[in-house]
């Protein structure tokens, strides 16, 4: 049996940005501090020595706590964000699923906006005009679609955003919490929409906090703590790892919850005796 070919490396890659020690309230006033040379600013490490391959037609799943560098990795995957060092290779066409409507102007109706949105992701007019009405049904926005977009919920963006971004069959697909948009009902059918480019052989990327969902999606994953890599094969292998970290999070929340109740009834005791 032939070996699959790579459809994504990530190469040492490393993200960082510099975070201002202080707080600047206006452009004047940056620009007087920089003239100066009284801006400060401290490194922080968003992702750190990042390395791992994609097969295509593999499904990889990219878990951690909040902080992780989840997002992060996936912006830069995408192109959103060009790395500090390391580099990315990739092949075939890519379409990010991240911040869903984030492109969209809220002056502007939802139809406006499909089109709109639809050229920000490479799509033509002509392929627009034809997808159009598909869109519009999947979303299932009705006659919301002619009113302007800052009117809409946010579940009502999310749903335009992930109709008009799912309306293409990528080679690479990435996929950032977007199977959480919407009601149950949506949910379903977003997640049905996704089982239909998966049975395509899409490669896919996928960050969600629900290891079940995860689970039910990948065949493999990568756990992230602190903008490394601490374990990675295996979906179910890693997903045992990264269930115990969350058990360990969750007991000491409850240690921690129950020695500020201990301090707290200490507390009114105390006051209790005092005023007899």
């Amino acid at each position: 049996m032939a070996e699959k070919k790579t459809a994504l490396k990530v190469e040492k890659v490393g993200m960082r940005f510099n975070l201002s020690s202080e707080k600047v309230d206006s452009l004047k006033e940056y620009f007087i501090k920089f003239v100066k040379k009284e801006l400060h600013y401290h490194e922080f490490w968003a992702l750190k020595d990042v390395s791992f391959e994609v097969k295509k037609g593999e499904h990889l799943g990219i878990v951690g706590l909040n902080g992780a560098g989840k997002s992060t990795l996936l912006k830069v995957i995408a192109g959103v964000l060009k790395p500090t060092e390391g580099n990315v290779k990739t092949v075939g066409k890519i379409v990010p699923l991240l911040e869903l409507g984030a492109g969209f102007d809220k002056q502007y109706t939802g139809a406006e906006n499909i089109y709109l949105y639809g050229a920000l992701l490479g799509y033509t007019k002509e392929f627009i005009d034809k997808k159009f009405k598909e869109i519009v049904e999947f979303s299932e926005l009705g006659e919301f679609i002619n009113v302007p977009v800052k009117n809409y919920s946010s579940g009502m963006r999310a749903r335009l955003g992930f109709s008009i971004a799912t309306v293409v069959r990528p080679e690479i697909l990435i996929l950032d919490e977007v199977l959480s948009v919407g009601d149950a009902q949506f949910k379903k059918k977003s997640e049905k929409k996704i089982r239909s480019m998966f049975e395509g052989g899409v490669t896919v990327l996928f960050v969600s906090h629900s290891l079940e969902q995860v689970k039910r999606l990948c065949d493999k994953a990568i756990l992230l703590e602190h903008g490394t890599i601490i374990a990675k094969g295996d979906v179910e292998d890693v997903a045992a790892i990264y269930a115990a970290k969350l058990e360990k999070k969750r007991n000491a929340k409850r240690k921690k919850e129950k020695k500020i109740e201990r301090e707290l009834e200490t507390e009114a005791r105390k006051a209790k005796e005092q005023r007899k």
